[in-house]
């Protein structure tokens, strides 16, 4: 069978905490692992959305609603949904195997990534990515 779920891929949540929400596989385990022996995939999405930005807001609101909020998170790959869609930002450096064990950790990297998708949203590039889903 062709392995078609790769880091970089956009999926969709399809249930839990955050169902209907877009995200980015930053890796996948095909085989499973030891402690979770099925296949799954740590991936990276946004949990609240940049709002909608008008020609009449000045600069300080337009900061304000530009903010985007990440998750990340370890998920089956019967609970995603993958797009035809690519997203090529670079996570691996910034998420771990450790990076799930340390809460403290997960809050470094939240922020890393944060940093990234708001980078990416600010120049403008994959807006599709940073829209809410409507279902």
């Amino acid at each position: 069978m062709v392995k078609f779920l790769k880091s970089g891929k956009v999926v969709l949540v399809l249930s839990g905490r955050f169902a209907g929400r877009k995200a980015v596989i930053v890796k996948n385990f095909d085989e499973g692992t030891g402690s979770k022996p099925y296949p799954h995939a740590v991936i990276a999405g946004i949990e609240r959305y940049p709002l909608k930005i008008t020609k009449a807001m000045g600069k300080k609101t337009i900061a304000k609603r530009s903010k985007v909020k990440p998750f990340i998170k370890s998920i089956n790959y019967s609970h995603i949904l993958p797009t035809r869609y690519n997203l090529d930002l670079d996570f691996k450096s910034v998420l771990t195997a450790e990076t799930f064990k340390e809460p403290s950790q997960r809050v470094t990297s939240k922020k890393a990534i944060k940093k990234v998708l708001e980078e990416r949203y600010n120049s403008g590039k994959n807006k599709w990515f940073f829209q809410k889903l409507r279902f």
